[in-house]
């Protein structure tokens, strides 16, 4: 991000100092939002601009001083604010940079608060993702619809020509003329032939990206509910929750992580709930645990292990008839790239989360997503006796399809 000069006097000199206690991506997340902050022009004082975005100024001090995490519309208001004070508009990488410094702020923070946040980001990505996604499928579905009315027209003039050549069969030189505009309209035929099939895959693609994608914005609302409700929040209710399920027993939530202490964590954060907890410390020791139980609602699975990693181990859950519908939520420390979230889907997970991660977060997935499993095991439901059990993932789809129509 570009370095602003301070004009007018050193205006962040009056702010409350960065706390000794943050961590390092905190603190740097603080210093690109004080050194925004002082892109200002004319010079404004936390008072002034306070007021300017309807915001307290202890509030506004507490952002520029890492104490708390403000929401990413906080920061884009901040950066319009600054552009337009310039008389220029916040680079790509610029707002690129900032996204990422927030993300990672947002990753170490713990407190329950700060969970509601990180959810709320998640669920903006994802819808976002899925607005793309829908954006995307108009174009492909107009460029299909433009090919088929250029191969209906070149079918409509093929037949004009197989007529004529009919008609004109005994002048030669007239037929040899004809074949080569045959042949070349033939040959135009194919070509689009083959990109209507490109694109009815491409289109394809796109649809089951924006199916997944509102899946998981589905999925990231009825979490931040749990999360609101940790808080003590009020939540927003967009549909009302699923009934109370008829069974009594408790599920059971599969960890895996080839670490133990990594393994103590996650079994303390998931402790004292209302499920049991079962670990193991490898691929191999999770699918002989899903053998041996048929109550498990939930797998939370590490992705970086030695041998058969989580995506290995997803891959054969998913493969099996009996354990292909239970959720999975990737847990890694390998980062939120883009290339490995996607990954990560297509092997098979419904969730992804990044270490060191929020244990507000993790409980607010696993306590919807248990709560699913409760409901549709709960609740009977006429099937062939040989087809599995409903579980939290037979709900995520149709709900989904609902969605996309």
């Amino acid at each position: 991000m570009e370095a602003y000069e301070t004009p007018g006097g050193d205006r962040v000199g009056n702010l409350q100092p960065l706390s000794p206690d943050l961590n390092e991506q905190c603190r740097a997340f603080a210093e690109a939002l004080r050194s925004l902050f002082a892109g200002l022009r004319p010079a404004v004082s936390v008072r002034r601009y306070s007021s300017r975005r309807h915001l307290s100024p202890g509030a506004l001090s507490r952002y520029l001083s890492g104490q708390r995490i403000p929401s990413w519309d906080f920061v884009q208001d901040l950066l319009t604010d600054v552009g337009a004070d310039r008389g220029s508009v916040a680079t790509p990488e610029t707002i690129e940079l900032l996204r990422s410094l927030h993300a990672a702020a947002l990753q170490t923070s713990a407190s329950v608060s700060h969970a509601v946040q990180q959810l709320q980001f998640q669920l903006a990505e994802a819808d976002r993702l899925s607005r793309r996604s829908a954006a995307h499928s108009d174009v492909l579905g107009d460029a299909l619809l433009d090919k088929n009315h250029r191969i209906a027209d070149l079918e409509l003039r093929l037949n004009q020509l197989e007529s004529d050549w009919a008609r004109e069969r005994a002048r030669a030189d007239e037929i040899a003329l004809y074949t080569g505009d045959r042949e070349e309209l033939l040959l135009e035929k194919q070509a689009l032939e083959k990109e209507v099939a490109r694109l009815e895959a491409e289109l394809g693609e796109a649809l089951r990206r924006q199916l997944e994608a509102e899946s998981r914005c589905e999925l990231l609302e009825r979490q931040l509910i749990v999360a609101e409700q940790q808080a003590g929040a009020d939540p927003l209710r967009i549909e009302p929750p699923l009934p109370a399920p008829t069974v009594t027993s408790r599920p059971r939530v599969l960890i895996v992580d080839d670490q133990p202490a990594n393994l103590v964590a996650l079994e303390a954060v998931l402790a004292a709930a209302d499920w049991d907890v079962l670990a193991v410390a490898s691929g191999p020791d999770a699918l002989k645990a899903l053998l041996q139980h048929n109550d498990i609602a939930v797998i939370v699975l590490d992705v970086q292990m030695p041998g058969m990693d989580g995506y290995a181990t997803a891959a054969q859950i998913k493969s099996r008839a009996q354990t292909r519908d239970i959720p999975i939520i990737f847990v890694t420390a390998i980062g939120s790239d883009p290339q490995n979230t996607l990954r990560g889907y297509d092997a098979g997970a419904v969730d992804f989360i990044i270490k060191p991660f929020d244990p507000w977060v993790l409980r607010a997935k696993v306590t919807v997503l248990t709560g699913m499993y409760l409901h549709y095991r709960g609740t009977p439901r006429a099937m062939p006796p040989e087809q599995p059990a409903h579980t939290a993932a037979d709900w995520l789809l149709p709900t989904a399809r609902r969605h996309t129509g």
